[in-house]
């Protein structure tokens, strides 16, 4: 890619290893940018160690509401009112079903 500076990776746990290898083929002339609220144990071993420059966000973005937490008994219309009261705001969910058999 000509003239390219600069990437910026999300998420880095996603990228496929032959993605990743390509990536590397750039960084003797681009710098990147990994971004991550949970680094692999590679990555996080790496920017502790020192191989990588580490940097950390350590406020929040400014007006972000703290985030909801609730612990109930299952009861799938609740859930799924939730769930979708939150999409349709353009929200964010994280839910975490603790049973794989019945997933």
């Amino acid at each position: 890619i000509k003239n390219l500076g600069l990437v910026i990776i999300d998420e880095e746990h996603r990228f496929g290893v032959r993605q990743k290898e390509q990536l590397k083929a750039l960084r003797s002339e681009v710098d990147i940018l990994t971004l991550t609220a949970t680094p692999i144990p590679r990555t996080l071993n790496m920017a502790v160690s020192g191989m990588r420059d580490l940097s950390i966000i350590a406020t929040p973005p400014a007006r972000r509401l703290s985030v909801r937490t609730f612990v109930m008994e299952q009861n799938k219309p609740t859930i799924k009112e939730a769930l979708l009261r939150e999409l349709l705001r353009g929200g964010q969910v994280y839910y975490l079903h603790n049973d794989v058999k019945t997933i």
